[in-house]
C-alpha cells in the first residue's frame, strides 16, 4: 500500500525541483525542458539505463566486476570524441590536476563500491543509502561551485527521499512467518484408527 503514495511523492518532488523558484509549476517545467531538451533527455535516458544496469548486473555478471572495462571503454569513447570533434585546448595547472585526481578517484571508487555492493552486498542497505546520495552530491556541488541551491530544490529533494523511503519500506522482503515443518505437524497430530 505504500508504493503508490511513495511513488507519487517522489514524482511530485522531481516536478517540484524542475519547477524552479515557482515550485510545482507545469508551464515552468515545460519551458525548462523545451529550453534544453537534450539535457533533460540525456538525464532521463541515464536514469533508465542506470536502473536497467542495476537490475541485470547481478544476473549476467557472474560475480565479476566490470567497472575497469567500463572505464576503459568510456575513456576510449571520450578520447575518440575529443579527437574527432575537437574541443577547447587543455590547460594543465596544479589546481586542475588536483581536481582531476580527486574527481577520478571519487568516480572510480564510487562505481567500484557500487558494483561490489550490487554483486556481493546487502542490496536493501545499498538502496536505502543511495536515496540520500543525490542530495549530498548536489550539496557538495553547490559548495564547490559556490552556487546556492533554492528552497524549492531542497523541498523537492526531501520529497524524493521521503517517497523513495516509502517505496523501500513497501518492497523490502518480509521475514517468513514461523511455521512448523510438515514432519512436526504430522508428529503432533493424533492419528485416527479405522
Amino acid at each position: 500500500m505504500l508504493i503508490v503514495p511513495g511513488f507519487l511523492i517522489a514524482i511530485l518532488g522531481i516536478c517540484w525541483v524542475l519547477g524552479g523558484e515557482q515550485g510545482l509549476a507545469l508551464p515552468g517545467m515545460a519551458a525548462n525542458i523545451h529550453d534544453n531538451p537534450l539535457s533533460y533527455g540525456l538525464a532521463f535516458a541515464g536514469a533508465v539505463i542506470w536502473a536497467a544496469y542495476c537490475t541485470v548486473t547481478t544476473r549476467i555478471a557472474g560475480g565479476k566486476n566490470g567497472v575497469t572495462l567500463f572505464f576503459m571503454l568510456t575513456a576510449l569513447a571520450l578520447w575518440a570524441k575529443y579527437l574527432a570533434i575537437g574541443g577547447e585546448t587543455m590547460a594543465f595547472s596544479y589546481h586542475a590536476l588536483i581536481y582531476l585526481v580527486l574527481a577520478a578517484s571519487a568516480m572510480g571508487f564510487g562505481y567500484a563500491a557500487w558494483n561490489v555492493g550490487i554483486l556481493h552486498g546487502n542490496v536493501t542497505v545499498l538502496a536505502g543509502a543511495s536515496y540520500f546520495i543525490p542530495v549530498l552530491s548536489a550539496a557538495l556541488a553547490a559548495v564547490l561551485l559556490r552556487t546556492p541551491l533554492s528552497l524549492s530544490f531542497w523541498q523537492g529533494a526531501a520529497m524524493v527521499c521521503i517517497g523513495s523511503i516509502l517505496c523501500w519500506f513497501a518492497t523490502r522482503a518480509k521475514p517468513p512467518e514461523s511455521t512448523q515443518s510438515a514432519d512436526q505437524v504430522s508428529a503432533t497430530t493424533p492419528r485416527r484408527n479405522g
